[in-house]
C-alpha cells in the first residue's frame, strides 16, 4: 500500500509521543513556551540540512516514492521527516523532564 512504509510509522511516532505525555507522563511540556521555541529552533536547523540532503536535483538521501505521501516542503523535504523530528525531539525532552522531576 502506498505511503505506509515511512508515513505510517511517522504518524504513529507522533501519536505515541503525544499519548505518552498526555496520558502517562503529564509533564506539562506542551504548555511551555520554551518547548515551542525549542521546536522552532530545531526546525530552523532541520530545514537547511534536510533540504540539502533530500533535494531532488542531487539527493544524498532518497526515498522510495511508494513509501511516502509525496508531499515535500520546503526544499523537497518529505513531510514525514518533520513528523519523525517532532517525535524524536519531543520524546527526548519528555524523558529529560521526567528524570528531572524524579530528582
Amino acid at each position: 500500500m502506498t505511503g505506509l512504509g515511512y508515513t505510517a510509522p511517522a504518524v504513529l511516532a507522533v501519536v505515541a509521543v503525544c499519548a505518552l505525555e498526555l496520558m502517562l507522563l503529564r509533564t506539562g511540556l506542551f504548555r511551555r513556551a520554551a518547548y515551542w521555541l525549542s521546536m522552532l529552533i530545531v526546525v530552523g536547523f532541520q530545514v537547511p540540512v534536510d533540504g540539502w540532503l533530500t533535494k531532488l536535483s542531487a539527493p544524498i538521501v532518497s526515498y522510495d516514492g511508494r513509501q511516502i505521501t509525496g508531499l515535500r516542503f520546503p526544499f523537497d523535504i518529505p513531510v514525514e521527516d518533520f513528523l519523525f523530528g517532532f517525535a524524536m525531539v519531543t520524546a527526548v525532552l519528555l524523558l529529560w523532564e521526567r528524570q528531572r522531576a524524579r530528582r
